[in-house]
This record gives C-alpha cells, sequence and structure tokens, in this order.
C-alpha cells in the first residue's frame, strides 16, 4: 500500500476476495468476504483511504458475465447525492453561489408559486417542499427528460413541508442540476467531470452510464430489483390510496413511487443510465467514493491547489438541522450541506451519503479517512439485510485503521 503508516505487510485474503489490506484489517476482510464473497450472481468492493492516500482495497463476486475488479462500477442509487452536492459545493467556493441566498436569485424561472424565499440551503437540506415525484412528473418515461424535470420544479408550487427536512429522494438531483445550470450554462453530468473528477483525477465516479474511454466497467444489477412495488395491486394501492396518506408513510411514497419507476430497472441495459439523474443513477467504484470523499477532510487537485477553501470546508463538516425527516420515517439525519451525519465511534463528525440497496460514501474529516462501498445486488427480500452493512462495515474499517497505526507488522501477505 502507499501509506507508509501501514508498513507492508498484508492481511491474508480469502480465496475469492482481490485486493489488499494491511494487517490489523483481518475482522474487516473476513467481514467482507461474507458480506459479498457468496452473493449469486452479485458482488462489490470496499475501499479505505486516509488522508488522500489508499489504505485498503477490496473487491469479491460477480459483475454480471465477469468477476469484480477494481474498476467495476455499479450504480450507487442516492449516494450520487453527494457527489451531486460536491459540484454545488465548488461552485460556492468560487463565489458562483452563497448558501443562503434564493435560489431565484440565480434561477429566476425558480421564483413561481412563491418559492422566491427558498434558498440554496433548504435545497441542500431537503427544505424545498418539493420532495413529490407525482407533483412533476406523469410518467417513468418523463422522468428520463432531466431538463423536462428540471424545468417543472422550477415552477411546481411547494408543498405543506416547506421548511421542513422531508427527503426529496429524485426530485433533488434535479433540483441542484438546475441550479447549477442556471449558473454555469451546463448539465449536472458534464459538471460532475469539470468539478469533481477531472481536478481529483479520478476515473470512478459517472452519472449515468460511463463513457467509452472511461477504465470503469458497469456492473449490471442483480435479484429481484424492485418487482413488488410494480404488482398491480401494490401500485393500485398506491395510486388510490398511499398519496393520501398523512405522516411519513404518506411523505415517503409521495417522493419514491411513481406508477412503472421500477421498470428503468429492468433488464441487463436499463434505461436508467441514459438519463442525468443527479439523485440516483450515479455509477462509481469504491476507490472513486473514497477518493472524492477523502477531498472533503481536506484534500488537494492533481495540481496540489485546495480542492475547497477552509471556510468552505467548515460550512460544509456542519450540521444545519437537526429535526427528524419527515418522509424518512422521523429518521434523525442531521442533514449536513448535501451530505447526512453518518457517526462511529470514534468519528462523531463523520458524514457522506448511503444509497438504496447499501453503497455508501463516508469522510471522517478529523482523521481524514474516507471509505466508499458499492455492490450490485438489488433484492427487495434482501434490501433490509443490505442496507444496514454500512453498520458493521465501518466499525471493523475504523477498527482497522487504529490497528495499523497502532502495531508492528507481523502478517505475511497471502495470495487471494
Amino acid at each position: 500500500m502507499s501509506n507508509d503508516a501501514y508498513g507492508q505487510d498484508f492481511a491474508a485474503l480469502p480465496t475469492g476476495v482481490g485486493g489488499s489490506a494491511p494487517a490489523g484489517f483481518g475482522p474487516l476482510v473476513r467481514a467482507f468476504a461474507t458480506l459479498i464473497g457468496h452473493r449469486r450472481d452479485a458482488g462489490g468492493a470496499l475501499a479505505i483511504y486516509r488522508h488522500g492516500e489508499p489504505v485498503a482495497h477490496l473487491w469479491a463476486g460477480s459483475a454480471g458475465e465477469r468477476p469484480w475488479s477494481a474498476d467495476t462500477g455499479s450504480i450507487v442509487f442516492s449516494a450520487t447525492k453527494g457527489v451531486t452536492a460536491t459540484v454545488i459545493h465548488r461552485l460556492a467556493d468560487r463565489g458562483l453561489l452563497d448558501y443562503q441566498a434564493p435560489v431565484a436569485e440565480y434561477w429566476p424561472r425558480f421564483a413561481a408559486h412563491g418559492k422566491g424565499s427558498i434558498t440554496v440551503a433548504d435545497l441542500l437540506t431537503h427544505r424545498a417542499g418539493l420532495s413529490s415525484l407525482s407533483a412533476v412528473a406523469d410518467s417513468a418515461t418523463e422522468i428520463l427528460d432531466h431538463e423536462l424535470m428540471e424545468d417543472r420544479l422550477a415552477l411546481a408550487a411547494p408543498d405543506r413541508l416547506l421548511g421542513v427536512p422531508a427527503y426529496h429522494a429524485l426530485t433533488y438531483g434535479w433540483l441542484l442540476a438546475g441550479l447549477a445550470r442556471a449558473v454555469t450554462g451546463r448539465g449536472m453530468g458534464e459538471l460532475i467531470r469539470t468539478e469533481v473528477t477531472d481536478p481529483l483525477g479520478i476515473d470512478g465516479i459517472h452519472l449515468g452510464r460511463p463513457s467509452a474511454d472511461s477504465t470503469t466497467e458497469y456492473a449490471r444489477l442483480s435479484g429481484a430489483h424492485l418487482s413488488l412495488a410494480g404488482h398491480p395491486l401494490a401500485a393500485g394501492f398506491l395510486n388510490r390510496v398511499g398519496f393520501r396518506i398523512p405522516g411519513a408513510l404518506g411523505a415517503a411514497a409521495r417522493c419514491l413511487y411513481l406508477t412503472n419507476l421500477n421498470s428503468i430497472l429492468d433488464g441487463d441495459d436499463p434505461t436508467i443510465l441514459d438519463t442525468e439523474m443527479p439523485a440516483g443513477n450515479g455509477v462509481a467504484t469504491a476507490a472513486g467514493l473514497a477518493q472524492m470523499y477523502g477531498a472533503l477532510a481536506g484534500g488537494a487537485t492533481v495540481d496540489g491547489t485546495p480542492f475547497l477553501r477552509p471556510g468552505t470546508h467548515a460550512m460544509i463538516r456542519r450540521v444545519q438541522t437537526y429535526r427528524l425527516d419527515h418522509a424518512l420515517f422521523y429518521l434523525p439525519m442531521m442533514w449536513h450541506l448535501g451530505y447526512h451525519s453518518m457517526p462511529a465511534v470514534g468519528a462523531r463528525n463523520a458524514f457522506g451519503h448511503i444509497g438504496l440497496g447499501g453503497s455508501f460514501g463516508w469522510v471522517d474529516p478529523d482523521s481524514g479517512i474516507s471509505v466508499g462501498f458499492v455492490h450490485n445486488r438489488l433484492d427487495q427480500v434482501r434490501l433490509p439485510y443490505d442496507q444496514l452493512a454500512m453498520g458493521w462495515l465501518l466499525p471493523l474499517a475504523l477498527s482497522g485503521v487504529r490497528a495499523g497505526r497502532d502495531r508492528r507488522p507481523s502478517i505475511d501477505r497471502a495470495a487471494a
């Protein structure tokens, strides 16, 4: 590994697990092998960086017709939101945006229907009152037209949850993309390249399908996806009753459900890859996410200039609202500007963003440790198990980092 603090000795890797990890990461290696190594037609990867340098990188399983590799990426769903938010911070860092300014100051059409006082910070913290998907789209086909979605959100009326954290599951991405387009004249796919991946030298984060010249290899989704949501009985209930349910269940239905939405995930080459959905269709490698989040701990670009200024770092590390999220069943998300708190023992100030199925990017700004985890299983039966993987991978990753700092090398590297 390139981080000299961990010496040259490596943990033994179980059969089927590729990559490397320093001595002291044995429990994490075994947990990863248990979580990923025996999945049928699925795989995943985990990457750990410290102060921008790689510490550990593990991968296992299948990416469809080939084994998973260091360059395999998968759809990370809402973990895309953290990447999109990072673009906004780069624009704010150069003075092109002010977090406390009204969105309409940059995007005049957004002032429609009384939205003139909604700020950039409100968008980033899910308080814009624009979470309802069916309020701006009539079909799954329409949401594949990202510029149409940006325009409809600009003209939409906010709902009664304006000012209250209520997860904008899909509309979040088009809101930030519309804002960024108004400021720069460019779409979010291009901005992710020019503001994030190119400056950091990352070829592992893409909005939608990786380009033909990218080294990232897309791993098709495995599992039953979200077919239950498309069942006629479930669809009938949600269409007739779901949007009138009060409280968190209704709010969740409004931000997540649209008739036949599950169809955009179908097939080996799903249509979700061919649009810009900055809240949900990022394709990323584990290393790509770990590298990006490492930059949010004070990293630099490839030419040595700071990725963000100290004042911007201070802003994104600060929790903006402690109010419970009304669309996520009153979970205490503790929203930062575009990320949510993800504390762990010894990393109480950590933040990042998790996606549907459990893929996530994470950083502890105090220690400089960043983690990326991606996989390609999307199965409604196993979804709760996968969604909670972060809860036991992160503590083991942190324990491994601490063990590597505190012990002398003693374990010889074994072949995978």
